[in-house]
């Protein structure tokens, strides 16, 4: 059985555009070029039926390495907490109050981009802290 080389992660949304481009701050991700014979993403929008406008958008890795990222749009809001959550490695290998100060200042820049702050959970005998956060549209992920 031949092993899976590659996966994206798929969120679903209520604007695929904004979440996508928030997640490309937060990762450094890029959005990819329009498809051929248009020259901007409104240009392939516009050609699109009205309903099928904005209903989806991607990003992903400059380097290659990270999933690429899919946004689709759905009728219904989130309503529970996810199953599944990004967790966005930022202070790997630091510990302590260095641990912390990172993790504050990312979270300082990822509210700025429209994020929330939930709680800090603090070091105990067996993790490092790590902070949970929200995305544009309530989806979880955690600072670590």
């Amino acid at each position: 059985m031949k092993s899976i080389k590659q996966f994206q992660v798929t969120f679903d949304c209520a604007d695929p555009e904004r979440v996508a481009r928030f997640w490309c701050e937060v990762l450094g991700y890029v959005v990819p070029p329009p498809p051929k014979g248009f020259a901007t993403w409104d240009d392939f929008w516009r050609s699109e039926p009205p309903e099928d406008r904005g209903a989806w958008f991607a990003c992903s890795d400059p380097s290659g390495v990270g999933p690429r990222l899919y946004f689709q749009r759905v009728p219904e809001g989130k309503v529970v907490k996810n199953r599944v959550h990004l967790d966005v490695r930022v202070a790997t290998g630091l510990v302590g109050e260095e641990r912390l100060a990172t993790l504050e200042a990312e979270c300082a820049r990822l509210v700025a981009l429209g994020a929330v702050r939930v709680r800090l959970l603090p070091a105990d005998d067996d993790n490092e802290s790590c902070m949970v956060m929200q995305d544009v549209e309530g989806n979880e992920f955690c600072l670590d």
